[in-house]
């Protein structure tokens, strides 16, 4: 008999499982639960954009793209970048078109890392960060951010993180949990530690659309930083197109072509069907991504009052679609007051624990939902807090 125990990867046996599906999971086994776990647009991808997908299907474009993905793609990346954020990349050279995000992100780390080399990553941030890192053979320094400096990065926190191992800086902004952004000045003090090291920077702008009090900033576009940094971004969050999978990374060349071979042989090309369809998305998807951002805003302030309402302090988030309330005042852990909420009130949130340090006494919520599911929402929890 085989002695599993003897042939499984030490490193993925000891990493986690994510602490967002596990409340998703729970809740799917329950009836009459409003779950706000999932940070999944509630709208349906644009009409145009899929008629683009099916349009391609009918002509038959079935076909293998090549490696790096529709050459037309690549230049409407690099199109939408330049005049979106002000960064310019050569669609031949420094555009890859990966299978979502996710992909972008572990290429990034597995094109980069050596073992033993550091990865600096703020907390609370998305779950994937410290384990990909890992799994690449890099050790993790948690640069733990705090609510009263607005889940932002502080430069001497930074500062002190780096190390003479230090390879790369994960910025994951607009921050999925908390909702933080970082504004061009307080980037500027980021960059003015990095300038003269070789410390290559991973910007996740997944979310970068979705910014509510100013527009997004890249830090890409400061002053020597673009050859210092990746930027992971994709079509899910803007576009409202998860499961068509699809997602970027822009790079200088050095960098990309190494990502490409990891990219090239791991996956050879991203689904040929959502490459039509993410091209209508760059050139007529404007419009649909402020009808969404207007709505998400809506609802961001709907869901922060009525937070404020039941006595629940929050910080007010700026970006993404997430808020990230104060609940370790209530004498319990983020753990068992979210499981307290599931089980005896039918509603289901994420404990901000799931998203590294710094996340403890908080919880994350979505509000990729419309607002009567918000308002069902907060009732329950209000309810909940009242029993406590």
């Amino acid at each position: 008999m085989i002695d599993y125990s003897k042939v499984l990867s030490k490193t993925v046996v000891d990493t986690p499982k994510s602490g967002i599906r596990k409340f998703f999971d729970l809740m799917s086994t329950m009836n009459d639960v409003v779950g706000l776990t999932v940070g999944e647009p509630d709208f349906q991808t644009p009409w145009h954009i899929r008629e683009a997908g099916i349009e391609s299907l009918e002509r038959g474009k079935t076909y293998y793209t090549a490696n790096a993905g529709l050459m037309t793609l690549r230049s409407e990346i690099n199109n939408y970048m330049t005049r979106r954020f002000n960064v310019s990349y050569s669609p031949e050279k420094e555009v890859i078109v990966t299978v979502g995000g996710s992909e972008a992100i572990d290429i990034a780390f597995r094109s980069i890392i050596e073992p033993g080399d550091e990865v600096i990553v703020p907390t609370p941030s998305f779950v994937c960060y410290a384990p990909l890192a890992r799994m690449a053979g890099a050790k993790p320094v948690i640069l733990e951010t705090k609510f009263e400096d607005g889940f932002k990065i502080n430069p001497e926190a930074l500062k002190a993180a780096i190390t003479d191992k230090t390879k790369l800086l994960v910025l994951p902004y607009p921050n999925n949990p908390t909702g933080a952004i970082m504004t061009r000045e307080e980037l500027e003090d980021i960059a003015e530690i990095l300038r003269d090291t070789n410390i290559i920077v991973l910007s996740d702008e997944i979310y970068a659309e979705l910014t509510y009090t100013g527009n997004h900033c890249s830090i890409a576009s400061i002053d020597g930083m673009w050859e210092r940094t990746i930027v992971a971004s994709g079509f899910s969050k803007a576009y409202a197109m998860t499961g068509w999978r699809l997602g970027y990374i822009c790079a200088p060349a050095p960098l990309a072509e190494q990502m490409l071979k990891i990219h090239q042989y791991g996956i050879m090309s991203s689904p040929t069907t959502s490459q039509f369809a993410a091209i209508e998305a760059l050139k007529n998807g404007d419009e649909d991504i402020a009808m969404m951002r207007e709505e998400y805003n809506r609802r961001r302030r709907y869901i922060y009052n009525g937070l404020k309402s039941i006595g629940i302090e929050s910080f007010e988030p700026e970006g993404a679609f997430y808020i990230f309330p104060k609940i370790g005042d209530f004498g319990m852990s983020g753990e068992d007051f979210c499981n307290k909420l599931l089980y005896d009130y039918k509603c289901a949130i994420v404990p901000g624990g799931a998203f590294g340090a710094g996340g403890e006494g908080f919880a994350r919520i979505s509000y990729a939902y419309s607002i009567k599911h918000i308002t069902q929402a907060l009732e329950r929890i209000e309810a909940c807090v009242k029993s406590l």
